[in-house]
């Protein structure tokens, strides 16, 4: 499905003066992963921290809202389901492939240990926040960017953070490297990262079978794609829903 020019629609982004920056770039509270993807993303023509419509857009091209969020689509769901009715918005958001766990003292002064994760991502790990925004695919003016990227995760054992990272607290996210970067469009674009070999119809298990993947994650990519108009329900096998797209 492509998207319908929505042009006539759209509202010309008044000029404004970019605010103080530095090395070109906007920097309010924003953490080192931010910035260092605003500072990868951007053109030397570029507005940074633009006052718009109660908002302030992370950085402005031409008439294109660009907004960087490197996790929680929650907080920011309202704002983009607003900017979408009268502007082209464009979401980056990265996809840690490999991380490096970096410890620093309780001071953050001075780099006790450096060490590689085991974890490792891969494109798929979109959805777990694509689910709480799945529906804006489908709106002509919004399209969804995925830099995959390798980063390092700065902690400190000052017993605040969360029992999973033994009470370590995360201090920042440094980007190391950007391998590459996936741009959808609508939503037939989530369907070309899933197996070729998924059977017709599918159920969920056969997802999570096909991806070697735990069930609740198969869950959350079934819900995008139902909620996306990508797959529709077609019938049931027992308890478990059949797909199609």
């Amino acid at each position: 499905m492509s998207k319908k020019d929505n042009k006539s629609e759209q509202q010309q982004i008044p000029a404004a003066p970019a605010p103080k920056t530095s090395n070109g770039i906007g920097m309010r509270n924003e953490r080192s992963l931010h910035a260092a993807l605003k500072q990868w993303y951007a053109q030397p023509e570029d507005r940074f921290e633009v006052p718009l419509d109660g908002f302030v857009i992370d950085l402005v091209r031409g008439d294109d809202l660009v907004e960087i969020q490197t996790r929680n689509f929650s907080a920011i769901r309202g704002k983009l389901q607003e900017l979408v009715q009268k502007y082209k918005v464009h979401v980056l958001h990265p996809l840690t492939i490999e991380k490096w766990v970096v410890q620093v003292d309780k001071k953050g002064t001075e780099m006790l240990s450096r060490r590689k994760s085991p974890a490792r991502g891969n494109l798929l790990d979109l959805f777990e926040e694509m689910v709480r925004i799945p529906e804006l695919i489908n709106h002509p003016n919004f399209t969804i960017e995925f830099p995959l990227i390798r980063e390092e995760e700065v902690r400190c054992k000052d017993g605040k953070g969360s029992k999973r990272r033994k009470r370590e607290s995360i201090k920042d996210r440094r980007l190391l490297d950007v391998i590459e970067s996936r741009v959808f469009t609508c939503n037939q674009d989530f369907l070309t990262i899933l197996p070729p070999t998924l059977p017709q119809p599918f159920s969920t298990k056969c997802l999570s079978a096909a991806l070697n993947l735990p069930l609740h994650r198969s869950r959350q990519i079934t819900y995008c794609l139902r909620k996306m108009d990508a797959i529709v329900v077609v019938g049931k096998r027992g308890n478990e829903l059949l797909y199609e797209w």
